[in-house]
């Protein structure tokens, strides 16, 4: 582990992680009393009545679901009548997040593993906030590291604490492994129960066929948020001249200017978005891709208003 200073936008601190908690105020990630976050049920349709307890019965109004018609009070009262649910409290909510070397870069405000560590935290703390409970997998291209749900600032803790340890030990020098991600989802799938909440935090590049079958298979049980990261430079490659690249003996060597060059890179950059939105759609779950071009909260901020206009009436 390399025993280096935290460094900001390079390397993340516990102190940046525990300061987070002031932001959560900013954006309502998760619905409170008077305040309804756009996340909360856009994809719970296919999965009725788990993550909402039963509230009450009241009169049926415009606008009601009529698969909520309570029928034994309207046949008794002669009057329509619904039930209302209310979500359920202490939802068991994970925190998937990732720390490899593939995310130890960034040409803007921060590296990727910094945004996905603040991401994280923020997550951590507006669950807390929310009266549910708060664990999470930490992983690399090596090892990953497991913190049970628990609803305690202890337990929020003891996770910023792993991967800020995970987040300083990042280098140039890792061996990458590119079924990391699936070994964590399929790790995720284990040992979490049906109607938690898994909040997905990984490079944009990290998808493939093996992630992708284990993200499907997750989605069965588990409510997803996926919040993949990416670096201005994954989708344009700067024009600037000759390149050469060294990596263990192996040699590369690119003319940045090349037309094509830059429009096949562009293009891969711009599928590998596409292939995410297309992932969302077919599991019906929340997308809120992030960038390290800007701040975090300003990023979830606008996700959010996206949200309510689409789910608007």
């Amino acid at each position: 582990m390399h025993s280096l200073a935290p460094q900001p936008g390079i390397y993340a601190s516990l102190a940046e992680l525990i300061e987070m908690r002031h932001r959560v105020r900013e954006v309502p990630l998760f619905s409170t009393p008077g305040r309804r976050s756009p996340l909360i049920g856009l994809h719970h349709s296919k999965l009725r009545g788990r993550g909402v307890d039963f509230d009450q019965v009241r009169v049926y109004q415009a606008g009601d679901d009529v698969r909520n018609i309570d029928w034994r009070v309207t046949a008794r009262t002669q009057e329509p009548h619904t039930k209302l649910f209310h979500e359920e409290r202490e939802r068991p909510i994970f925190v998937l997040v990732e720390q490899s070397r593939q995310l130890f870069f960034g040409s803007s405000l921060m590296f990727k593993s910094v945004l996905a560590a603040q991401a994280a935290a923020f997550i951590g703390w507006a669950a807390l906030g929310h009266n549910d409970r708060i664990g999470g997998l930490v992983f690399s291209d090596s090892e990953h590291h497991e913190i049970k749900p628990r609803r305690s600032k202890q337990s929020l803790l003891q996770l910023l604490n792993r991967l800020v340890r995970a987040n300083t030990a990042l280098h140039t020098e890792i061996q990458p492994n590119r079924d990391a991600f699936a070994l964590a989802l399929r790790r995720t799938r284990e040992v979490l129960r049906p109607g938690s909440l898994v909040a997905v935090l990984c490079d944009e590049r990290t998808l493939n066929d093996n992630a992708e079958r284990q993200l499907a298979l997750l989605a069965r049980h588990i409510d997803l948020l996926l919040l993949p990261i990416a670096d201005p430079l994954d989708r344009a490659m700067p024009a600037a001249g000759l390149l050469r690249f060294d990596q263990r003996g192996a040699l590369l060597e690119l003319d940045t200017h090349a037309a094509e060059l830059r429009r096949t890179y562009r293009d891969r950059g711009e599928e590998r978005g596409a292939r995410w939105q297309r992932l969302a759609q077919k599991l019906r779950v929340p997308l809120l891709p992030l960038s390290t071009q800007y701040e975090l909260v300003d990023q979830l901020r606008d996700h959010l208003a996206v949200q309510r206009q689409d789910i608007a009436p």
